[in-house]
């Protein structure tokens, strides 16, 4: 950061969170309206598949450079242009009616995205003091779970009373709360305030942050294998869903709007309820196997799904699935935070967001190639089924590496938060959802 604060701007962080939660709200609003939109419009499962990774892959192929770009560029200046930018994309998606224009537009509307996420992610600790740190950033990471379950539920409502032009519009505005959070917040970072070289720090067993390689690690690795394989298994279910639930269960607009939002509204439960149960796992170890176990419940509701007579009845199921799937990001968000030394902490995420990232775009291609051939309700089971294998298959690798974690750094068996100086809560936290 550029500077640690006397005394916390709480006026700053409220700003950034409105910032966020508004922001993130217009990116989940944009997305389901289009999805929807293409659905109805009677697009195939390649075209929704398409979207969704146009959504996605800005994300994982310029993190590396967006990263270094909020760290060298005023965060003011980034902000500003980003949502003015922003705003003028979703103006013409507005208007769009090519769906390969549409695609091309939702890319460059997630380029924007890729600059904006790291920047306001990177200005909330500059805000405040290391002890006021864990609210401002459950706040932060609140106010992003909130907009995305409030972005598929509002789509839900405006594309069946407006049509897609309207809930566009109004996600067009919702990105200028980033411009004027740029021009309200007094904290800024980048430019001539660019931060120091973070210090050399050392892990546990006295490497140095210079050195630390995930490859390093077996046990983190493992739990990075996991989450990522089974995301990738299990991702179909997002380019599925829609078709699912408005084709074969003869569902309105509105209902798939319920239903995701489900899902999110689970998350943010999950989060804070896991937030508390990962103190009972002081072993790294166990923590990486309940993270397994987590995302063997998600597939296992997304399996369940399948059989539903009605989209009502999804709705439990996947606020369930939701749960599971918050309590999951936490574990392996907390797991990191142990075994990761801080300097070199920004860069471990950066390949954790990544590789899920990266194998949910090959969920959302096989899942639009298949449509094509199968009925939906068959691939949301496949989809189901696949993930639940693939947490059977990588219980060998993570039992492998658990044993190694024994056998060879028993110190590692501290309590949460011994070596990082992180609570549960804020570690767990820190990072969105890769389930969805």
């Amino acid at each position: 950061m550029s500077f640690t604060p006397v005394s916390s701007r709480w006026s700053d962080v409220w700003l950034v969170t409105a910032a966020r939660g508004l922001s993130s709200c217009g990116d989940f609003l944009a997305a389901a309206a289009l999805t929807l939109a293409l659905q109805t419009a009677g697009a195939g499962g390649l075209a929704v598949s398409g979207l969704l990774l146009a959504a996605t892959l800005p994300l994982v192929a310029l993190a590396p450079l967006t990263g270094r770009l909020a760290d060298r560029v005023d965060s003011r200046t980034l902000l500003v242009v980003a949502g003015v930018a922003q705003a003028g994309i979703c103006l013409a998606l507005a208007y769009a009616d090519s769906p390969p224009l549409v695609i091309v537009l939702v890319g460059l509307l997630a380029v924007g995205l890729a600059v904006t996420q790291p920047v306001l992610a990177a200005l909330v600790p500059a805000m405040v003091r290391p002890a006021d740190l864990p609210r401002a950033s459950a706040l932060h990471q609140s106010a992003g779970t909130l907009g995305a379950l409030a972005g598929p539920a509002l789509a839900g409502l405006l594309v069946g009373g407006f049509g897609t032009r309207v809930p566009l519009l109004v996600d067009a505005v919702s990105y200028l709360a980033l411009v004027a959070a740029g021009l309200l917040i007094r904290t800024r970072r980048g430019g001539r305030r660019r931060a120091q070289p973070a210090a050399t720090g050392t892990t546990a067993d006295g490497r140095t942050t210079a050195g630390w390689r995930l490859r390093s690690d077996p046990l983190l690795l493992a739990m990075v294998v996991s989450v990522a394989g089974v995301v990738g298994a299990v991702g179909a279910i997002n380019v599925v869903e829609v078709f699912f639930i408005r084709e074969t269960l003869h569902s309105t607009t509105t209902m798939y709007g319920l239903v995701t939002g489900a899902w999110t509204l689970g998350m943010l439960a999950g989060a804070w309820i896991f937030a508390r149960v990962v103190r009972r796992f002081p072993r790294d170890a166990a923590l990486t196997r309940a993270t397994l176990a987590l995302l063997g419940g998600c597939c296992l509701m997304v399996l369940v799904s399948a059989a539903v007579p009605s989209a009502l009845l999804l709705v439990p199921i996947w606020l369930i699935g939701g749960v599971w799937n918050g309590g999951n990001n936490v574990f392996g968000n907390v797991l990191m935070a142990r075994r990761v030394p801080e300097a070199a902490r920004g860069r471990a995420f950066a390949i954790y967001g990544g590789a899920v990232q990266g194998a949910a775009m090959v969920g959302y291609l096989a899942g639009g190639l298949l449509l094509e051939f199968f009925a939906p309700r068959p691939l949301v089971a496949v989809a189901g089924v696949a993930g639940l294998v693939a947490v059977a298959l990588l219980v060998i690798p993570v039992n492998r590496a658990a044993r190694a974690e024994r056998s060879e750094s028993p110190e590692r068996a501290s309590e949460p938060g011994e070596r990082t100086g992180l609570s549960a809560s804020d570690a767990g936290l820190a990072t969105p959802a890769p389930g969805r």
